[in-house]
């Protein structure tokens, strides 16, 4: 009888070791599916979002209507939301090395570049708007990242990241540095005082020549930072990179120097790079941003000339979209057109 209870235990363990084997291996493949990364990046439709909670004018005035943001929803896939990517509406997919520079960078490389262009994007929306307003605005510092390493040069050894502070012993803000590499010859190695890691070092690296230029063999961005009266504070949530917000930045620290409200108390969406100069550049993922600006109820929809605008036009069009559309190709024309708006 012993014997019998004893054989029939045995055998239970080891139907409930099988039982809870199997339900390890599923949750492990669950969890394989939902959280094992894969080299895209997923897009998915956004909406849109009030930038006056980003940017903030010492005494600003404040807007009857407002300016917002229309933004994509983009995230590192899943082997779960890649396959969702061919069964959803309006989602895509991206391939990571479509982001890259070159073979050997890393997300961590394109999440640093993205944003630094945000900083920069942010730093010439002041600039614009703040000379568009005729207001006080002085540069107080300048600084030089590396932002992307070039196939062609593989004797640079440059890392993303990297700040420049000199070449050959001169400092980076009181010398023409491009003109100076012409002085150079091809191939001839130079001396790159940088900033890595919060650290400063000098390390020699090999100029490379193409189209009888000479260049260091890396992509850079120059980050100006400036003092302002009144005083600007611009804070985006975390998660939030690029350049596409710097017109909408520019305009609505524009809206709070001044007096006349551009918004007119419209609910006015949109997208676009922005530069020094206060000219307009095109964007990725527009589509994805008008029908973000439709869902979340704006009245318009402002977007670069050019591609983007063609293609805006056609999911108007196609979808029967309810916004009005303006196009625009720099910061004072997008002012001139906001004003020319019937409520």
């Amino acid at each position: 009888m012993l014997k019998k209870v004893f054989k029939n235990a045995k055998k239970s363990i080891r139907e409930l070791i099988v039982i809870e084997y199997k339900y390890l291996l599923s949750l492990f493949l669950i969890v394989m599916i939902c959280y094992f990364p894969v080299d895209y990046y997923i897009i998915i439709g956004g909406g849109i979002s009030d930038i006056q909670s980003r940017v903030n004018v010492e005494d600003g005035y404040q807007a009857n209507g407002s300016l917002n943001l229309s933004y994509v929803t983009e995230s590192n896939g899943t082997i779960l939301t890649y396959f969702l990517s061919y069964i959803m509406p309006d989602w895509e997919r991206e391939s990571i090395e479509y982001y890259k520079y070159d073979e050997e960078e890393t997300i961590e490389d394109i999440s640093f570049r993205d944003n630094l262009s945000l900083i920069q994007a942010s730093n010439f929306a002041t600039k614009v708007a703040f000379e568009a307003a005729k207001k006080e605005i002085k540069l107080i510092k300048s600084q030089l990242y590396v932002v992307g390493k070039m196939y062609d040069n593989e004797g640079c050894t440059l890392k993303v990241g990297d700040e420049i502070l000199e070449i050959d012993g001169k400092n980076i803000n009181e010398f023409d540095y491009t003109k100076y590499l012409q002085t150079k010859k091809a191939n001839e190695n130079i001396i790159i005082k940088i900033k890595r890691n919060s650290k400063e070092q000098e390390i020699n690296t090999k100029l490379f020549e193409e189209d009888g230029k000479n260049y260091i063999g890396v992509y850079l961005l120059n980050l100006d930072s400036y003092e302002t009266n009144p005083k600007v504070k611009l804070k985006f949530k975390k998660g939030e990179s690029g350049p596409s917000a710097g017109l909408m930045t520019a305009l609505s620290i524009y809206n709070q120097l001044v007096k006349e409200d551009i918004t007119q108390g419209l609910t006015i969406a949109g997208t676009g790079t922005i530069d020094e100069k206060g000219n307009v550049g095109e964007i990725g993922g527009v589509k994805y941003k008008i029908l973000g600006a439709v869902k979340g109820g704006a009245d318009v929809f402002i977007v670069p000339s050019g591609e983007n605008y063609k293609e805006v036009q056609k999911i108007v069009k196609e979808r029967n979209l309810k916004i009005k559309v303006v196009e625009v190709s720099t910061f004072e024309e997008t002012l001139t057109k906001l004003k020319e708006l019937e409520k």
